[in-house]
């Protein structure tokens, strides 16, 4: 039984404080006559000013530190920058912080989603309604009397990905995104690495939606700024709740092709116009690809690229992230002279072995001086080598070993440098109609320890990885690139047990700088990859964080056993193709 609940109960509230006119639960009326609520953070003067916005569903009155308190300690131990030079009580998970952009003249909205935290409604996450409600939301800033009429819209993740979205539509008054860590293929990236299912949009749901979808009320969390329930009221049962949603990610677990339903969560990239910076990190399984794609598809004249490590959350925060969201807006919302106008399409942040970075800036993605380099996989000797094997062999694994089979390149005489995106090419097959096929570049130093960096969700990630069910290796030869395998998706090729196939797999752009004397591999598995020796470890939602963080791939519905728990058998040699086509980067910038 779901009922009905109008919002229209909540009041808003306005007050001075912290040197902004904040007004708490703004309705803004959508095309449809519903409205949702937002929160607006001004300088105290009578001034016109842009608007930095998000519209979501992650409840604005839920604090930061207490909706994420462990990411809020991380931030706060590693990164000060983030947290100095404001009281942080109005710091919200995944939004800019208004103390640091009011003061500089920037008008800050969030607005919650229907069905979300404030907003009364039916909760449909990545929907077109939503996409058309954040359009509406734009609008309504664009046109208010305290609005000079130019909307920027700023966050991470779900904040990011929407972005695409809502540009898309092209909304008069939006001016400039900055799109920060957001996906932007709901398939591909959202819920289906190649073909396979990731288990973590189910259980993100599960703890971060769900939690404070509007009607928890006084079962969930209150605002430490109001006092007020950030999801609600009113308080609804489980029952109401269910019914007051569309389950999106049920829904795409249960549609395994691409298709309409995918289709209508995804931006059309091509349609968006407006000035984009595209910030990605080098290690979100999520995310990464999204924020490349979105940056080479958008079909806006004025693109950015900036790539950069660490937490998925931090450098949103740190004065590096702020300058750079701040000199972008600066230029495009305000018309300052900020030093955007000479600033390169490409920035990037290149990974070292030890954690550090070093910045780079660059003209195009991929580079142009990258020597596409294939490693060719050799099976009877575990070697991988820029020289082809003359002689042929195979290897065999269970599907369901997380170490599978590795190849390794000798020690490295010299430093080099990968940076780009990659492509594997493996000829196997399996002893059963389908199996999954998951590709790790790894590094190891001269005493045979793994390279472990800090990943957007895992402490000790693998530097980058690949997917692709066997049964989804038809390839789009239109959108195909050498170093980018392309895959419709759209049906399924089952496998004759015992019979070769290849399956090119697309890797996920990576960065990394190799000293001398240490090596690269490649682990081949069945199921996700997992390094020796992490039996225990952390945990996050209740998934162990083990090299890939929360994106795993074991939903036994999608992987049921007698398909995916055979034996995988690689074969190499000679003219079978089985290789790693890999961007090295002179370092001497020729």
């Amino acid at each position: 039984m779901s009922r009905e609940v109008s919002g229209r109960e909540i009041e808003q509230r306005s007050e001075g404080a912290d040197g902004m006119r904040i007004e708490w639960d703004v309705p803004v009326a959508l095309s449809d006559g519903s409205i949702v609520r937002a929160d607006v953070f001004r300088p105290d003067d009578d001034k016109l000013h842009p608007v930095i916005m998000t519209l979501g569903p992650y409840a604005k009155g839920l604090a930061f530190q207490d909706g994420y308190a462990g990411m809020w300690r991380n931030l706060a131990k590693n990164y000060p920058d983030a947290l100095a030079g404001s009281s942080n009580k109005y710091q919200v998970w995944e939004t800019v912080d208004p103390e640091k952009w009011v003061p500089d003249g920037y008008i800050c909205i969030r607005v919650d989603g229907r069905g979300a935290g404030r907003s009364a409604g039916q909760l449909d996450m990545w929907s077109q309604q939503e996409a058309r409600d954040y359009y509406d939301a734009i609008e309504w800033a664009g046109t208010q009397p305290w609005s000079n009429g130019r909307v920027g819209l700023l966050g991470i993740s779900y904040y990011g990905a929407n972005q695409w979205l809502v540009a898309s539509l092209r909304p008069p008054h939006l001016a400039a995104i900055i799109p920060w860590e957001g996906f932007s293929d709901f398939y591909r990236e959202g819920t289906r690495h190649g073909g396979i299912l990731s288990r973590f949009t189910e259980a993100w749901a599960e703890q971060q939606i769900y939690t404070v979808q509007h009607g928890v009320g006084e079962r969930g969390a209150t605002s430490g700024a109001t006092g007020e329930p950030v999801a609600g009221p009113p308080t609804l049962s489980d029952e109401e709740l269910q019914a007051n949603r569309v389950e999106t990610m049920p829904e795409a677990k249960r549609r395994e092709l691409l298709d309409d339903f995918h289709t209508a969560h995804t931006a059309v990239l091509k349609d968006i116009e407006v000035p984009v910076l595209s910030a990605a990190n080098w290690a979100h399984h999520l995310h990464t690809r999204g924020n490349f794609e979105g940056y080479r598809r958008a079909g806006s004249q004025q693109k950015w690229l900036e790539v950069h490590g660490h937490e998925h959350y931090a450098e949103f925060y740190t004065d590096y992230g702020v300058a750079l969201q701040k000199r972008f807006f600066g230029h495009f919302l305000k018309g300052e002279k900020t030093g955007w106008d000479q600033q390169p399409p490409v920035q990037l942040n290149v990974r070292h072995v030890d954690g550090t970075f070093e910045a780079r800036d660059e003209q195009e993605w991929p580079l142009a001086r990258t020597r596409w380099t294939a490693f060719h996989l050799d099976a009877r000797s575990g070697a991988l080598t820029t020289k082809e094997p003359a002689d042929g062999g195979k290897a065999e694994f269970p599907a369901t070993d997380p170490r599978g089979v590795t190849f390794w390149t000798d020690a490295f005489e010299e430093e080099v440098e990968i940076t780009g995106p990659s492509a594997a090419r493996v000829q196997l097959a399996s002893t059963t109609a389908d199996t999954d096929l998951f590709v790790t570049l790894r590094v190891q130093d001269p005493q045979g320890r793994d390279v472990r960096l800090v990943s957007a969700i895992d402490p000790a990630g693998v530097l980058t990885v690949g997917w692709l069910r066997a049964s989804h290796r038809e390839l789009d030869e239109k959108l195909s690139l050498p170093y980018q395998p392309w895959h419709p998706h759209t049906q399924k090729l089952p496998l004759e047990p015992g019979e070769p196939v290849t399956l090119d797999v697309e890797i996920l752009p990576t960065s990394i700088v190799i000293p001398s004397g240490y090596r690269l591999g490649v682990t081949l598995t069945g199921c996700d990859f997992e390094f020796p020796g992490d039996e225990a470890g952390p945990q996050l939602y209740g998934i162990p964080l083990r090299g890939n963080g929360t994106f795993v791939h074991d939903d036994p519905d999608d992987r049921p056993a007698g398909v995916f728990d055979g034996t995988t058998t690689v074969f190499t040699g000679a003219g079978l193709g089985s290789r790693l086509l890999l961007p090295v980067i002179s370092r001497s910038g020729e």
